[in-house]
């Protein structure tokens, strides 16, 4: 028992880190098993267990306090608590932001009784679990295969969300939010346009639901690269000015530098070298400059310089600018998974298709073909074709007539 009493202890002087520790070293699991449970790294892990009594996510605390099974008062999340100790002005507005003021995890006041408020916390951090879950699975799974177990966790959210206080609710429009946006990308992925535009849009409306400006930032921001894609400018631009008038003056600045390289590919579809150039200096350097802790919830993944260089690329190959693509190839293709990377391979390919680089072009093509294909990718195949479509020859090389054959046979 004295290992409990232990628990007790650090959670009575808000030692969240320390509560986490004893707990998973109780359920017998390593760091590294830990943190492929949360979606983090080994030493993301060690860095929280060892924050002592200072400022916490209350989404990561949240989701750890839901995996080990212990009550979420433990790790500060309820029974009339701050949910994470603050030192000055500026670690509050940090806690507001980062750690999203109304999110899905986050309960340090609950009116609620304390065993209620527990299980509230509790639904709704295992159903963001899972949503990150799927989220991950997208990088090595195709999405049709994927997309009705999406659309079937969100019909349990609206099941468990019907039968919920209207606190509990508020959590649980979050967590929708997320699992809708997460239904627009693979519906992207699919070539689904119509379809992902719709989710991206009842993404946003939930957000509102959930009273969180920093997530109504994220998915109007998400909405917003979704329209530069399509090539609609404009739009993009407009959704990213909604996403910054959501945020306010109290930004993060891993929104600032994403919402920066949103912008760059809105001017860029909009034909705008110069304010494009102009914002993707802007996000280089801020995302230079975020700390190296895990992303703030609502982002899964991280952003950094390398997530620069791949709007970059994508930029210079909407732009037709071979300069922009070929010097920051190589910087680019180490983000994002396998079929990420088959889209900024196809832009690449674009890139050296502006030099006219042909066969390089076609060589690099059609591996993000094949990556296409395995993934039953309907926008990499899209774009393979619209790559195409960009050269007019009458003495095609081999590796193009190749390509054509490939493409001419494909039904997804």
């Amino acid at each position: 028992m004295q290992q409990a009493e232990e628990i007790r202890e650090a959670s009575r002087t808000g030692d969240y880190g320390r509560v986490i520790e004893l707990a998973r070293r109780d359920r017998r699991m390593t760091q590294l098993q830990f943190g492929e449970a949360l979606g983090m790294s080994q030493s993301a892990v060690s860095r929280l267990e060892k924050r002592g009594v200072g400022t916490y996510s209350t989404d990561a605390l949240a989701a750890a306090a839901a995996h080990l099974e212990i009550p979420p008062a433990l790790v500060g999340l309820a029974g009339g608590r701050p949910s994470v100790q603050v030192r000055d002005g500026s670690d509050v507005e940090r806690r507001r932001f980062l750690g999203g003021a109304a999110a899905v995890a986050a309960a340090p006041v609950l009116t609620a009784r304390p065993e209620v408020a527990d299980t509230a916390a509790g639904q709704a951090a295992a159903l963001r679990l899972s949503t990150t879950a799927y989220r991950r699975l997208d990088g090595s799974t195709p999405s049709r295969d994927l997309v009705e177990a999406v659309r079937g966790h969100l019909r349990l959210i609206q099941t468990v969300a019907q039968n919920a206080n209207v606190t509990a609710r508020a959590r649980l429009a979050a967590v929708a939010s997320e699992a809708a946006s997460l239904a627009g990308w693979l519906y992207w992925d699919m070539g689904d346009t119509g379809s992902a535009r719709t989710w991206y849009g009842s993404a946003i409306k939930a957000a509102r639901s959930a009273g969180d400006p920093l997530l109504t930032a994220y998915q109007s921001g998400s909405l917003a690269q979704f329209e530069a894609h399509a090539g609609n400018g404009v739009e993009a631009l407009n959704r990213a000015r909604k996403a910054r008038r959501a945020l306010g003056d109290n930004a993060p600045p891993v929104a600032d530098a994403w919402l920066s390289s949103v912008e760059a590919l809105g001017h860029a579809a909009a034909g705008d070298r110069r304010a494009a150039d102009k914002a993707l200096v802007v996000s280089r350097a801020a995302a230079e400059a975020l700390p190296e802790d895990p992303p703030p919830w609502p982002w899964v993944f991280t952003f950094s310089p390398e997530k620069v260089a791949a709007a970059r690329v994508t930029c210079g190959a909407r732009l037709g600018l071979a300069d922009w693509v070929l010097s920051e190839d190589v910087e680019a293709l180490v983000t994002g998974h396998a079929k990420q990377r088959a889209l900024l391979a196809l832009d690449i390919a674009a890139g050296h298709l502006a030099a006219g680089r042909v066969e390089a072009a076609f060589a690099l093509a059609g591996r993000a073909l094949d990556a296409g294909l395995q993934y039953r990718s309907g926008r990499i195949v899209e774009r393979a074709r619209e790559v195409r479509r960009s050269l007019t020859t009458t003495s095609p090389p081999k590796v193009m007539r190749n390509f054509d054959e490939r493409l001419h046979d494909v039904h997804l």
